[in-house]
C-alpha cells in the first residue's frame, strides 16, 4: 500500500477525532514535537521499525518523543495505541507530517524557513514573519537556521518557493558564467 495513502488516512482520522474532542491545538503541538524528534534523531524511526522491541517500549518511546517527561494526552495515547495495534509504526513520521499539513491548512498557517550565515535578531525575525504574514494573509510559523556555509546573505523558503540570496550561490553563478563564456571562445 502507498505510504501517502496510509498516512493521509490516519492523519485525517486523527484530525476529525481531535476536532470532535476539541484538542486539535494541543495535539498539533505534540505532533510538531514528535516530527522534530524524527528529524533530530533518525535512529528513532529505526527503533520503531525494530521487530524485537516490545510494543510497550515503542509506546513509551513515542510518547517521550512527543511530550518529553510530561504525561501524554489521552488523544495521543489512544492514537499511538491504535498505530501500534495495527502495526503502522513505520508510517508514524509521515502521519505526523500529514497531520501538520492538514492542521495548517485548516487554520491558514504558512510555514517559512530562514537560513542565514549569522544568527538573526528577534526584531528582524518579527519583521520578516509579520511581512510574510501580511503578504500571504495567513499566520506564519518562521523557523530560523544558521548555516555558515552560505557565507552571507540568506535563503528564504516559504511554502513551496525559495528565494536564494546567499553569497555562495551568487559565486557559483558567476563561476558558471565564466565557464560558459570560456567554452564559446575555445
Amino acid at each position: 500500500m502507498d505510504i501517502g495513502i496510509v498516512s493521509m488516512r490516519y492523519a485525517k482520522a486523527l484530525m476529525e477525532y481531535a476536532k470532535s474532542t476539541g484538542t486539535e491545538d494541543r495535539l498539533y503541538t505534540e505532533m510538531r514535537t514528535l516530527s522534530r524528534s524524527f528529524e533530530k534523531h533518525p535512529d528513532l524511526r529505526a527503533a520503531l521499525e525494530n521487530p524485537v522491541l516490545p510494543v510497550q517500549e515503542k509506546f513509551s518511546l513515542i510518547c517521550t518523543a512527543a511530550v518529553g517527561d510530561a504525561p501524554a494526552g489521552q488523544e495521543l495515547s489512544r492514537f499511538v495505541t491504535l498505530i501500534l495495534k495495527n502495526r503502522r509504526e513505520a508510517f508514524l513520521q509521515y502521519i505526523c507530517l500529514s497531520y501538520l499539513d492538514l492542521y495548517r491548512k485548516s487554520r491558514h498557517i504558512g510555514v517559512a524557513k530562514l537560513t542565514t550565515a549569522v544568527p538573526v535578531s528577534r526584531e528582524i525575525w518579527e519583521r520578516i514573519r509579520n511581512s510574510a504574514s501580511h503578504l500571504l494573509h495567513a499566520k506564519m510559523e518562521l523557523q530560523t537556521d544558521v548555516d555558515p556555509s552560505i557565507e552571507g546573505g540568506f535563503i528564504f523558503d516559504i511554502n513551496d518557493f525559495r528565494l536564494d540570496a546567499s553569497i555562495a550561490t551568487q559565486l557559483k553563478r558567476v563561476k558558471q558564467q565564466f565557464i560558459d563564456k570560456n567554452r564559446r571562445i575555445v
